[in-house]
């Protein structure tokens, strides 16, 4: 297989779980935690005495899985990921809350592809830090103004989107070596 073929196929591979995570987080969202608070969101500790909605750990995921689609398919195919996550978000979430589905997805993503994509090619590892903080400060913030007129969960949103792209980061900088290795160039 050639390096051009495994980038591609590697790059489909990660846009495809990029765009599993939003039925994932709706799904979690309602129907999975400790916790579910009667019409409100199920909630998951993150961190000692701190819930969030069990959704937030896909989207930390989400954040992640959106640079490896840049990193393997081009910038082109990051944006349209954003703009089809963007569309699946508005598709999936519940009524009450699809504008601040949408609007937290397509702000959350857009502020991450501005981090990471000058950074990414220097230093991948830090791109996927930098970007997937400001991409998840973001989603928090303006998901929970617009879906609740309240930032009651914001610390919880904050720490379970970053225990995801934490976890993410062995991965990546796995990632990064074995790229060297086989002289694997991002898109």
């Amino acid at each position: 297989m050639t390096l051009d073929r495994q980038r591609r196929i590697e790059g489909l591979v990660a846009l495809v779980l990029f765009a599993l995570t939003i039925p994932a987080a709706n799904w979690l969202i309602g129907n999975a935690g400790t916790v579910c608070v009667p019409n409100g969101p199920c909630l998951v500790p993150v961190w000692p005495g701190i819930k969030a909605p069990s959704g937030v750990l896909m989207i930390g995921l989400a954040l992640v899985l959106r640079d490896l689609v840049q990193r393997r398919l081009g910038t082109a195919a990051g944006l349209g990921a954003i703009a089809v996550g963007a569309a699946i978000s508005g598709f999936l979430a519940p009524s009450a809350i699809v504008v601040a589905s949408v609007a937290a997805f397509l702000l959350s993503e857009l502020a991450d592809f501005a981090v990471y994509t000058p950074l990414q090619k220097r230093r991948f590892v830090t791109a996927v830090i930098a970007s997937g903080v400001i991409g998840l400060v973001v989603d928090s913030i303006v998901f929970l103004q617009l879906a609740f007129g309240s930032l009651d969960f914001l610390s919880g949103q904050i720490i379970g989107k970053a225990w995801m792209v934490l976890l993410a980061l062995p991965l990546m900088h796995l990632l990064r070596r074995r790229d060297e290795r086989l002289g694997l160039v991002a898109a």
